[in-house]
């Protein structure tokens, strides 16, 4: 899970997870949200004990026993299937994603879906793990040099029709893949094809080398950024009157 602490529940030990690079540091652009400005953002190596600890907060661990727990118990269904979510991206966030030590968990969260599909078979259930698109989340805003990226991204394929939120990303992950025919041949589902378009990445990759504070408004799709991340936290909502005055105390019916 996107977490920055786990206590594991058989040992007791409490991790703290680290967006790192791992073995070299790493240089490169990156974008205050709030303000648009960039600037360039130097980020260093995480040590041995830090990849192992975002491992443990965002691996596959708690997954594979939530699983253990359910089947022990015989509360899966016959078929119950189960989804991970992750991220893979292009090559200029690879050393703070893929290859850092979030990307470090993502590949433990792999051989959990492998393990999980093994167990599940025996009642025809199945385990994936879908490779998303970009996507404008708590987790996302704070890594460095994500959000200039998907800003950027956003613009593109927003030009080109291909824009999907978060909800029409789950709507495409469950209709076309998921419980699609097709959907069984690979733990893992890829649903940012089109985020990894070849004509996508050529034009997002154009606008990275050209990117600076002042063109940022030519070239990202800011505002659009800024918007996903306010909606988050229920603001800059459309039809909401954020000026009236409100009552904090609500009452809660009894439905029981």
């Amino acid at each position: 899970m996107a977490s920055p602490r786990r206590t594991h529940p058989v040992t007791g030990e409490t991790f703290s997870s680290v967006i790192k690079p791992v073995g070299n540091a790493y240089t490169n652009k990156t974008m205050n949200f709030h303000s648009g400005e960039v600037s360039t953002v130097t980020i260093e190596p995480a040590t041995d004990d830090e990849v192992r600890q975002t491992i443990a907060v965002m691996g596959g661990e708690d997954w594979g026993m939530w699983i253990d727990q359910l089947q022990a118990a015989g509360a899966l269904a016959e078929g119950a299937t189960t989804v991970a979510y992750s991220y893979i991206g292009p090559e200029v966030t690879h050393p703070i994603y893929k290859d850092g030590t979030i990307g470090q968990a993502k590949n433990d969260l792999e051989k959990t879906a492998i393990a999980l599909n093994e167990k599940l078979s025996a009642t025809n259930g199945r385990a994936f793990v879908s490779v998303n698109k970009a996507l404008v989340t708590q987790s996302s805003s704070a890594i460095p040099v994500v959000p200039l990226y998907i800003s950027a991204l956003y613009r593109v394929m927003k030009d080109k029709e291909l824009h999907e939120n978060c909800i029409q990303q789950m709507y495409r992950l469950f209709a076309e893949h998921l419980y699609n025919s097709d959907a069984g041949n690979s733990h893992l589902i890829r649903i940012d094809d089109w985020e990894m378009r070849e004509d996508v990445q050529a034009e997002v990759m154009k606008r990275w080398s050209e990117i600076e504070t002042a063109n940022v408004p030519d070239l990202a799709d800011l505002p659009g950024y800024q918007d996903d991340f306010f909606n988050l936290f229920g603001f800059r909502t459309e039809g909401v009157d954020y000026e009236a005055d409100t009552d904090p105390a609500v009452d809660i019916p009894n439905l029981v």
